[in-house]
């Protein structure tokens, strides 16, 4: 008995001990397995046009989620487009920089990753971090952006170079009280400054104040370029009565309901075969034409998200159906907010459909680098003469073009819409790739 218990004992103890051992060990392997991990900072990258900053709309994982490369990380909105940002590492997420509709900065770390591996993937991941800002940091984030329009405007009035201010805001934005530091004044030696701004204050008591931000954005930038072009403006009446009768038949052919929105990108498209001055661009200094082979043709329209313009690529090579089913998915992308960066980029040509909403004429406002922009009216029956002196009703829409007076003369345009109008009015002979 005593034999016995004595082995128990033994046994007890043995067991005991190995447990204790296999803890340390584990304990160490934890520790060992720790020290393993990398923390890599996931740095936001430029993502093309020009763009420094974008606006967190989705987080599609949280802290602590394990992921790996090419999982959906966040979408961001710029303003141009919509983006889906993806993890190029395996590991663990241990930190997110922003909260939603946060503004993030390209260059500017998104998220923190866990990563397994050696000094050499944290080397390697700076590298690539490098490669991809590389444009980012060429240029860099001026000062200009890093600041407010009534920030600028202050600095201006006493000529200061906001390089040289150290902006002590969020995100290292500058602030009035940086600029007031600067000029070596103080806070309480801008009473002037504040009681203009309770004056302001006080009369727009109740009104709201958006941030603008997103297409809107963009379109207020657009527009300022565009105010220094040279605009002159051409107007016609186009029949459309051969091209609703078309459109029935495609209807009938197709069980879908075409617009005639269509057929006025095609017959663009092949008029500018023909006045390809009217599918040019010009660069920043003014100094050069470029004539664009393709027919990117870019269609405004009110979406979700504000005004945009979404393109339709290489209409020369599409029949009508085609541009048909491409507007039809734009349409979708713009009702959805998701237009990407290729959606909205690279027109050539833009065109305005104002008769959707019951416009009828306009001055359309070219979009530059473009140097033409057509606008399409609502469409009516009208009483018009026929070629036998006999009063018909005919389907009339007019169109407003507005063209570039520094690239195309007032004869090249009308030429141009005369070539429209003879296509639309006779579409039978000339959509033969339907």
């Amino acid at each position: 008995m005593t034999v016995s218990v004595r082995s128990t004992r033994i046994a007890t103890m043995l067991a005991v001990n190995t447990f204790k051992q296999t803890c340390v060990n584990q304990a160490k392997y934890l520790h060992i397995y720790r020290n393993l991990l990398r923390k890599v900072s996931f740095k936001l990258s430029d993502i093309g046009e020009g763009i420094k900053e974008v606006t967190v709309k989705e987080w599609y994982v949280k802290e602590g989620d394990k992921v790996s490369q090419f999982d959906n990380i966040c979408e961001v909105q710029s303003d141009k487009a919509s983006v889906t940002i993806t993890s190029r590492y395996d590991g663990v997420i241990s930190k997110l920089y922003y909260n939603v509709d946060d503004t993030a900065l390209v260059g500017k770390p998104l998220i923190d990753v866990e990563v397994e591996g050696s000094e050499h993937i944290e080397k390697k991941s700076e590298e690539e971090s490098l490669r991809e800002i590389e444009v980012s940091s060429r240029s860099d984030i001026t000062a200009n952006s890093l600041c407010i329009p009534s920030v600028r405007r202050l600095a201006k009035e006493h000529s200061i170079d906001l390089n040289k201010v150290q902006g002590t805001g969020k995100n290292g934005r500058i602030l009035k009280e940086d600029i007031l530091k600067f000029l070596g004044g103080s806070i309480d030696n801008t009473e002037l400054i504040d009681q203009r701004e309770k004056v302001k204050c006080e009369s727009t008591e109740g009104d709201n104040i958006e941030v603008i931000k997103g297409f809107q954005k963009s379109m207020i930038n657009t527009m300022t370029e565009a105010l220094k072009i040279p605009h002159f403006v051409y107007g016609d009446e186009i029949k459309i009565t051969e091209v609703s009768k078309l459109r029935n038949i495609l209807k009938n052919k197709h069980d879908r309901q075409i617009s005639s929105l269509p057929f006025f990108v095609k017959a663009i498209s092949n008029s500018l075969k023909k006045y390809p001055i009217v599918n040019s661009s010009v660069d920043k200094k003014v100094e050069n034409i470029i004539y664009h082979k393709a027919h990117n043709i870019g269609i405004a329209m009110d979406t979700s998200v504000g005004l945009a313009v979404p393109v339709i690529k290489n209409v020369q090579a599409l029949s009508v159906m085609e541009i048909f089913l491409e507007i039809q998915r734009l349409i979708k992308n713009g009702r959805d907010g998701k237009f990407s960066l290729a959606d909205i980029s690279n027109g050539t040509f833009t065109l305005s459909n104002i008769g959707s909403i019951g416009g009828t004429h306009t001055k359309p406002v070219i979009l530059p680098p473009q140097v033409a922009i057509m606008a399409i009216g609502k469409s009516q029956n009208l009483p018009r003469f026929d070629e036998n002196n006999h009063l018909v009703s005919e389907e009339i829409v007019t169109v407003s073009v507005s063209g570039d007076h520094r690239i195309i003369d007032g004869a090249t345009m009308a030429r141009f819409v005369v070539d429209v109008k003879k296509q639309l009015e006779n579409p039978y002979l000339l959509f033969l790739k339907i």
